[in-house]
C-alpha cells in the first residue's frame, strides 16, 4: 500500500452526478460514510450504506439547512493532526471520529446568478457557508485528509484507490488540496463580484477575479512563451466555436477578439479583415462578395494570412472567393451549408461561428497587465452619433457625408494609436496604425493607398485623437479629402479649423477620444 487508507468519509454534495458510483467505490474498501440531507437520501436510495451527520453529532440540521455541518465533532475530525499526540488525545477525550476524506461541492451560486430569472434572495441563499469551510479545513490538513470538490475528480480518485488498495498518497492529497483552495478562492470572487456590481462598483478597493482554464495553448505570441486561455469562472460559454481547422492560437484569439468588437459595432452588413488586431480593410458594400473584394483591395498585401470577419451569414459566393486565398481564420455568425463545405476543403483554415451578434455583450470592463500590476478600465464602447457631433467648419456636411465620416470614426477606435482612416463609399481606402507620430501614420496610409491603386481624393479622413498642430489638416487637404472627423480638444483647435476652412473642408469634432495603446 502506498499512502493513507480512507477509512471514514464525509460526503455532502449539491451536484449528485456520479455520486452513487463514487460512494460504492469507497464502500468497496470498507470506508464508513457520513452524509447530510439530500446527499444521504441519494446514497440510501442507491443502496449505498451511509450514516447521517446528525446521528453522529447528536445535533440536527437547523435554520432550513443553513447549519448542517458546523460542529466541533466534524471540524475536530477533519483538522486534527494525527502525528501530534495532543490532537489525538483531544479526539479521544471528546469522542471525535477521524475523517480521511471530505467530498463537498458547493451551492451553485454561479449557475443561479447566470440564470435568466433569479432574485437577490435566491442569490443570497445560494452562498455556501459550511461547504467552503469544510473544504478549506480538509485542504489545510491534506497530510491526513483527502478533499474532493467536483464530480470530474471521481474517476481519477477511484483509479488511485484501485492502484493503492483503498489508499491515497500524500503527494496526491496535496494536489487535491491545491485544487480545493483554488475552488474556494474562485467561488468567493464570483460572490464578491456579484455584490460589487449590485452596488454599481466596477472598480472596488479590493478586487478578486476568478478564472477557469479553457485550454493550454501551443505557445504564446512567440514559440518560447508558455500560454493558456482562461475565461471568467462564472461565464457560461464562449461566444464562438471553432467548427473546422486547428485549435486557435494565442495570436488568433487576440485577433478574434478584435474582430468581434468591430462586428458588434456595425448594424449594416460588413466585412472586416484583421492583421495583428488592426483592421487593414473594411467594407459595407451592397453584396457580401463585393464587401470581401473591397476589403481585400484596401490592402492587397496585408490581408494575406489574416482573419476575415463578417457580421452576416456567410454565402457560398463569398466562400468561393475565400477558397482561393490563404486565410488564417474566417468568422461569421452562421454559414450556408454550401459555403461551409467549400471552406472545409481547406485543411488548415479555422472556421469560426459566433453567437447571434445582436445578442453579444462585450465585457463591460477591460483588464491589461503591466509588469508591476493590473490596469482595469471600462471598455471603449462609445460611438459618436449625429446628435453628439459639433460641426466647426464653415462647410456643412450633407446627410450622406455625415454617414461617411461617422463610418470612418467608428472604425478608427479599433486601430492602434496613432490611428488614421481614409474611407469612402462605406469602405476603407487606407489605414495608418501604431505610429509614434500621427503624420507618420498618414504617410503610411497614403503609401498603402498608392500601392493598392486607390485614390484618396474626395475621401473622408478620421483620427482617433485631436490635432496638436494644423499640419495634419494641411496634409489631408493636400491629397484632396472632403472632410475630417476628429475628437477636438487641442489648444490649437482654432488653427486646425482655420486650415480646414482655408481648404474648403468639412471639419467635425466628436468630443470623444479613442486612444488604443
Amino acid at each position: 500500500m502506498n499512502g493513507k487508507k480512507i477509512t471514514r468519509a464525509i460526503i455532502s454534495v449539491s451536484d449528485k452526478t456520479g455520486l452513487v458510483e463514487f460512494a460504492e467505490e469507497l464502500r468497496k474498501y470498507g470506508t464508513e460514510i457520513y452524509s447530510t440531507g439530500g446527499t444521504l437520501k441519494a446514497l440510501l436510495d442507491g443502496n449505498v450504506e451511509a450514516k447521517s451527520i446528525e446521528s453522529y453529532t447528536n445535533f440536527p440540521e437547523i435554520l432550513d439547512g443553513r447549519v448542517k455541518t458546523l460542529h466541533p465533532k466534524i471540524y475536530g475530525g477533519i483538522l486534527a493532526r494525527r502525528d501530534i499526540e495532543s490532537h489525538v488525545a483531544s479526539l479521544t477525550e471528546h469522542d471525535i471520529l477521524e475523517f480521511d476524506l471530505v467530498c463537498i461541492n458547493l451551492y451553485p451560486f454561479e449557475k443561479v446568478v447566470q440564470s435568466a430569472d433569479f432574485s437577490f434572495e435566491d442569490a443570497i441563499e445560494n452562498i455556501d457557508i459550511g461547504g467552503p469551510t469544510m473544504i478549506r479545513a480538509a485542504a489545510k490538513n491534506y497530510k491526513d485528509v483527502a478533499v474532493v470538490i467536483d464530480p470530474s475528480q471521481y474517476n481519477l480518485i477511484m483509479e488511485r484507490l484501485n492502484e493503492n488498495e483503498g489508499a491515497l498518497s500524500t503527494e496526491f492529497r496535496f494536489e487535491l488540496s491545491i485544487k480545493a483552495f483554488n475552488r474556494t478562492a474562485v467561488y468567493d470572487s464570483v460572490i464578491s463580484g456579484y455584490l460589487n456590481k449590485l452596488q454599481g462598483d466596477d472598480l472596488p478597493n479590493d478586487m478578486t477575479i476568478g478564472l477557469k482554464k479553457v485550454q493550454n495553448l501551443r505557445y504564446g505570441e512567440n514559440p518560447h512563451q508558455k500560454a493558456s486561455f482562461y475565461t471568467p469562472s462564472n461565464q457560461k460559454d464562449l461566444p464562438w466555436k471553432c467548427l473546422h481547422g486547428k485549435e486557435l492560437s494565442f495570436n488568433n484569439l487576440l485577433d478574434l477578439d478584435a474582430a468581434m468588437r468591430i462586428l458588434v459595432d456595425f448594424k449594416e452588413p460588413l466585412c472586416a479583415i484583421f492583421k495583428h488586431t488592426n483592421p487593414c480593410g473594411v467594407s459595407a458594400a451592397k453584396t457580401q462578395p463585393d464587401s470581401l473584394k473591397e476589403a481585400m483591395a484596401a490592402d492587397p498585401v496585408s490581408y494575406f494570412g489574416g482573419i476575415i470577419a463578417f457580421n452576416t451569414r456567410l454565402e457560398a459566393a463569398t466562400a468561393e472567393i475565400l477558397s482561393k486565398e490563404f486565410v488564417e481564420i474566417i468568422v461569421a455568425p452562421s454559414y450556408e451549408e454550401e459555403a461551409f463545405n467549400i471552406l472545409a476543403k481547406k485543411k488548415n483554415v479555422r472556421i469560426v461561428e459566433t453567437v447571434n451578434l445582436d445578442t453579444l455583450k462585450i465585457n463591460q470592463m477591460d483588464m491589461r497587465t503591466s509588469s508591476f500590476g493590473f490596469l482595469l478600465q471600462e471598455n471603449d464602447r462609445r460611438s459618436s452619433t449625429k446628435e453628439d457631433i459639433n460641426i466647426v467648419s464653415k462647410v456643412q456636411p450633407d446627410n450622406e457625408q455625415l454617414e461617411e465620416l461617422l463610418f470612418a470614426f467608428k472604425l478608427v477606435k479599433s486601430i492602434k494609436s496613432n490611428a488614421v482612416v481614409f474611407a469612402k463609399g462605406k469602405r476603407t481606402l487606407a489605414v495608418g496604425a501604431g505610429q509614434m507620430s500621427r503624420i507618420d501614420s498618414i504617410k503610411i496610409a497614403i503609401e498603402k493607398a498608392k500601392q493598392a491603386g486607390l485614390p484618396l481624393k474626395d475621401s473622408y479622413f478620421a483620427s482617433d485623437a485631436f490635432f496638436p498642430f494644423r499640419d495634419v489638416v494641411d496634409q489631408a487637404a493636400a491629397i484632396g479629402v472632403k472632410g475630417i472627423i476628429q475628437p477636438g480638444g487641442s489648444m490649437r483647435d482654432e488653427e486646425s479649423t482655420a486650415a480646414a476652412d482655408e481648404a474648403g473642408l468639412i471639419m467635425i469634432h466628436t468630443g470623444i477620444r479613442h486612444f488604443k495603446h
